[in-house]
């Protein structure tokens, strides 16, 4: 078995998340973003990608911190989630892209029970990489459709 795997590490603010690597399809640049009215404020809009019409939500509004202030290396990460034909793509607007990382599974600690900022079920672990931590985030919570569809329906915050 191999106990390694790979993330695509990025960051929010002044931290660092991570996101396993099978689930990003590619990276691309931030712009043309087309608003769609009545989303929540985590929902930034849809982007054409290839003539397809994928949704780009916020990670930052997402986990509650605030809409993201677009810098010169945002970028949006393009993201499969399931399996054909229920298969969703989404877009994750991210403040910079870092590299890919192996993360070793012993070097993966459980989630905290309290006090890491984030909802439990956003986070899958804490990946400790040269001295520092990485949180592995859940995409499938985080992504969470019918949820997010719902709070655009009950207000306007990103997490419930």
């Amino acid at each position: 078995m191999d106990a390694e795997q790979q993330y695509l590490s990025f960051r929010l603010g002044d931290e660092t998340f991570a996101l396993g690597i099978l689930a990003v399809r590619e990276i691309i640049e931030y712009g043309g973003i087309t608003d769609v009215p009545m989303m929540p404020p985590c929902v930034r809009g849809v982007i054409n990608l290839r003539g397809a019409v994928v949704p780009v939500l916020d990670l930052a509004s997402r986990f509650g911190r605030g809409a993201s202030i677009i810098g010169r290396r945002s970028c949006i990460v393009i993201a499969e989630m399931g399996q054909p034909p229920e298969q969703q793509v989404l877009g994750l607007l991210v403040d910079a892209v870092n590299a890919v990382l192996d993360i070793d599974a012993a070097q993966i600690e459980p989630p905290p029970s309290f006090g890491a900022g984030l909802r439990n079920d956003f986070i899958t672990g804490i990946g400790k990489v040269h001295g520092k931590f990485v949180i592995i985030i859940n995409l499938e919570a985080v992504l969470n459709v019918p949820e997010i569809v719902a709070l655009a329906v009950e207000g306007d915050s990103c997490t419930p």
